[in-house]
Order: C-alpha cells, then sequence, then structure tokens
C-alpha cells in the first residue's frame, strides 16, 4: 500500500513541504556557541557575568581576618577561598536584592558602621584600617553588601517561616523532661576553633583551622562577622569544630548551676551572672571557643502558659525551621546561578600550590 492510497494529492504536497522545511532546518548551520569572556588575571570568579576581582576577595580578606597573625601562604589561600564562596553567594543575593528591591537605609548603614567600631577609639579604629590597606568607604561598602544579603535573606526565608500553636504544644509534649529543671542551669551554645587538624569535620563549610595562627584568625573572622549581624546558630553550624553541637547550630541545652561552678574559671566567668544574648570568646591552649549566653532559668517545672517558655519554644522551632530554610534557598540559588570559580580551578591545576594567584583560562578543567 503506498502513501497515495492513503492520503490526498494535496495532503501530500503539504507532507512534502513539511519534509523539505525540516531538512532545510537541520542542513542549516547552527549558530556558533557565544565566545568565551575574556577574563583578566585579576578575576577570582564570575556570577551570571558579574566578576569578582582579587581586589574584592583582598578587601574583604582584610576586613574579616586577624591579619596581624602570620600564617603560611597555604592557610591564608584557604582563608580567601572561604572568603570568596562566601562572596559569590553574597553577589547572587545582591543581584535579588534588585530584582526585589531592597535597600538599605544610611541610618542603618551608620548604625552597622558604629557598632563595628564601638570599643575602638577612632584614632585606633583609623590606624587599624590603615594598617589593613582598607578606607572607611571599604568598610561601609563592606558593611552594606553584609546587610543588604542579611536583609534578602530576612525576607525571603525569615518572613515565610509560621510556627503554630500545635508546633509549640508537640514540641513541649516531645521535649517536657527539658522543662523541668531540678536546679538553677543556663542553656548555652558554643563555636569551637581548635588549633590543630580535626580528624572529623561535620560543619557545613568544611572549615577546619590547622594551627594556632589560623586559629586565632578564624575565630576574629567569627567573631566580626557576629558583630556585622549574622546568626550564631548559623555560624556555629557552618565553622564550629565541634563534631557534635556544630550541626545542632552549636546548641549545648542546659547546663546545671552546679556543674558550671567546677568548670575552669574563664568558661565559669563567661556564663555566671551574664545576661541572655552574652557572647565571649574563652581561649586556652591555642584553641577558642565563643559562648553564648541563650537564657538564663531558675529551678522548677515549666510549660508553655508561661510566656517565656512559649517564647524559647517558639524560638527554638523557628531557628530549626529557619535553618532548613536558608539552607535550601542559598543551595537553591547558588545552585541557578553560573558560576565559575576561577581561583578555585587555578588552585587545582597547581595541586594546590598558591603561587600566581591568576584564574586559570575560561575553557580550562
Amino acid at each position: 500500500m503506498t502513501i497515495k492510497n492513503l492520503v490526498s494529492r494535496n495532503e501530500v504536497l503539504l507532507l512534502s513541504a513539511v519534509v523539505t522545511v525540516c531538512l532545510a532546518m537541520a542542513c542549516r548551520p547552527k549558530p556558533a556557541a557565544p565566545a568565551a569572556v575574556a577574563v583578566s588575571p585579576d578575576t577570582w570568579a564570575v556570577v551570571d557575568g558579574r566578576n569578582i576581582t582579587r581586589e574584592t576577595v583582598e578587601k574583604a580578606y582584610q576586613r574579616t581576618v586577624d591579619t596581624s597573625q602570620p600564617v603560611s601562604d597555604e592557610e591564608a589561600m584557604t582563608a580567601k577561598l572561604n572568603v570568596l564562596n562566601d562572596l559569590i553567594v553574597q553577589d547572587i543575593l545582591l543581584a535579588k536584592a534588585q530584582t526585589l528591591n531592597v535597600t538599605i537605609p544610611d541610618t542603618d548603614l551608620d548604625a552597622a558602621y558604629a557598632d563595628a567600631k564601638k570599643n575602638i577609639a577612632d584614632d585606633a579604629f583609623q590606624q587599624e584600617l590603615g594598617r589593613r590597606g582598607l578606607t572607611t568607604t571599604d568598610m561601609r561598602d563592606g558593611l552594606r553588601r553584609e546587610l543588604i544579603a542579611q536583609k534578602v535573606i530576612a525576607q525571603e526565608v525569615g518572613s515565610k517561616v509560621a510556627v503554630t500553636d500545635k508546633d509549640v504544644s508537640d514540641f513541649f509534649t516531645a521535649n517536657k523532661a527539658q522543662f523541668n529543671l531540678p536546679e538553677e542551669a543556663y542553656h548555652l551554645a558554643q563555636i569551637v576553633v581548635t588549633p590543630a587538624r580535626d580528624p572529623q569535620v561535620t560543619n557545613r563549610s568544611g572549615d577546619d583551622a590547622a594551627t594556632p595562627e589560623a586559629a586565632n584568625a578564624k575565630i576574629q573572622m567569627l567573631m566580626e562577622r557576629l558583630k556585622a549581624g549574622a546568626a550564631f546558630q548559623d555560624l556555629a553550624a557552618g565553622y564550629s569544630e565541634d563534631p557534635e553541637s556544630a550541626p545542632r547550630g552549636g546548641d549545648l541545652g542546659f547546663v546545671p548551676l552546679s556543674r558550671l561552678k567546677t568548670a575552669p574559671p574563664a568558661l565559669r566567668n563567661a556564663v555566671l551572672n551574664k545576661a541572655p544574648g552574652a557572647v565571649t570568646v574563652v581561649s586556652e591552649g591555642g584553641g577558642h571557643t565563643i559562648v553564648l549566653v541563650v537564657s538564663h532559668e531558675m529551678a522548677g517545672q515549666r510549660d508553655p502558659s508561661m510566656p517565656e517558655v512559649r517564647q524559647r519554644i517558639v524560638d527554638t522551632i523557628r531557628g530549626r525551621k529557619e535553618q532548613l530554610l536558608r539552607s535550601a534557598y542559598l543551595t537553591a540559588v547558588r545552585t541557578d546561578a553560573q558560576v565559575v570559580n576561577y581561583l578555585a580551578r587555578r588552585l587545582v591545576e597547581s595541586q594546590g600550590k598558591p603561587v600566581g594567584l591568576q584564574p586559570a583560562a575560561p575553557g580550562s578543567r
């Protein structure tokens, strides 16, 4: 049976025309792939066509790391690679801020800047900026970028987290014993930084200080980020080197007063008689622990009818939900973006030797 037996002459002509068009399209030369964008030696990453330069990374590094402590070339480059990864995510969030019309009022920026230098005299602060090769404009610009990124997270994540009465009731039922304190206790959280290579690193970033100098630089960076408004829970999950508490955002639960009284003096003084929200660095043997006093509770049974108990439950549930949603959100926006980390590529190609510090050529593997 032939085609003419099945269709009319017009249909045959139409079919022939379609085939001809399809063949012509198939034979037509395909458009050439876009030419690779020229990348200068000072371009350390490209995010959706936007360059992150070596200068930008260096300034962020100078802002967040204690550069007075000597570190090896490898340790410095590891820190800069971490800074670059943070800047990549920040760049994505800043682009998102433009879409969402998110801005930071000058009054908020002024307050953040004043807070950053509140414990340092103006002359000493300016001298420190000079030592780091930074200007007031550099500091304010870095703070502005951080504040905008935080505001995007708050709008895209924090505003979408809801805690219901059922959530509170279920949490209390599952954790009722935690609210029956046999004695006075402090609810604590921590961020641990050790001065030696750890056999197991469970924080989200994989960051691990391997020397006392690196530990000093890392603790300085973490304190700077806390002062800039970063969430303690997020920094603990991202950077703490304690394998048990890091996955919980540094949470240690309630520590009885009797146990605190037998703790080393530095730790005891960092907790006792401190108001909720107090943050103290305890240093010993080249290692450091940032201690956060979450709350101070008296002995006795508690339940959600007590405003402070309900608020603590709400804060705990919200924190967990925000941490999950924030992690998912940042993973999603990072995955959707077109990112080339030339610094990382160059380090891989040089087998980790931080020489030249120039990125690999586009298209290299």
